[in-house]
């Protein structure tokens, strides 16, 4: 039987990068995957690259920092399919600057995206999946949240906070079968990544006990592991997938 056969997932920024992965690794397990972004050109490569699995793809537009948007698009994603089982926090951006030259514009996007964001679609699913008593909710964190970073005042706050709210969830919806954790990943092949320098790159790899960048299916099959059956006694955690960075 596939893991998560008859599942409905939302996966916000699951257009591309880790998010894409997810969602072509949920459709692989069975479930229906409705991705939440911006970018609908992407999202539909997305749906395309799901092969004989696209009909399980869907999308719609939501801007996650605007809660009336999520509300209306959480409530749009029952009455088309009945129920909400699973949510992955995915959608994230940087801004990065120094606190000496950050400005207050830099600080708010990120925070707005990153963490009132996670709040939103939180709060917004999770009233579903009372009603149902069932639920799983998987916050994306970073190995960063852990270790700080240089010039990512911003990120790591929201990084370190979306632990937090994955933490405090866990204990006010445990009693309805609602399951929450965070993954927290190292440094990922992604489109992002490839505006880093190769000398910065190499030193990430050499900080890396297993040698190596990670892929995002790499995240991604946590994901998958996070809302299929073989987790449903794991609640409040952070699953470190970074390659030995955090040790």
């Amino acid at each position: 039987m596939l893991e998560l056969e008859g599942r409905v997932a939302i996966i916000t920024g699951g257009a591309s990068g880790i998010g894409r992965e997810t969602v072509l690794k949920y459709v692989e397990a069975g479930a229906t995957a409705v991705i939440w972004d911006l970018n609908a050109d992407k999202a539909e490569e997305t749906k395309q690259l799901a092969g004989d699995k696209a009909d399980k793809v869907s999308f719609m537009k939501v801007n996650t920092a605007d809660y009336n948007e999520v509300e209306k698009s959480a409530q749009a994603v029952v009455d088309q399919f009945g129920k909400i089982d699973v949510l992955v926090n995915n959608a994230g951006i940087t801004a990065d600057s120094t606190l000496k030259k950050m400005t207050p514009d830099q600080w708010q996007r990120v925070i707005d995206v990153n963490l009132t964001g996670v709040f939103n679609c939180g709060k917004a699913v999770a009233l579903h999946m009372i009603e149902n008593n069932f639920g799983r909710i998987i916050n994306t964190s970073s190995v960063v949240a852990h270790n700080g970073n240089f010039g990512q005042s911003n990120y790591v706050a929201t990084k370190t906070g979306v632990i937090g709210l994955a933490k405090v969830w866990a204990k006010e919806l445990g009693r309805h079968n609602i399951c929450v954790n965070a993954v927290a990943p190292g440094f990922i092949e992604t489109d992002m990544i490839t505006t880093v320098p190769e000398k910065v790159i190499d030193g990430l790899k050499a900080q890396t006990p297993l040698g190596r960048l990670g892929k995002p299916a790499d995240i991604a099959n946590m994901y998958v592991f996070l809302a299929s059956d073989r987790a449903s006694f794991i609640t409040g955690t952070v699953m470190s997938v970074d390659g030995g960075l955090k040790l």
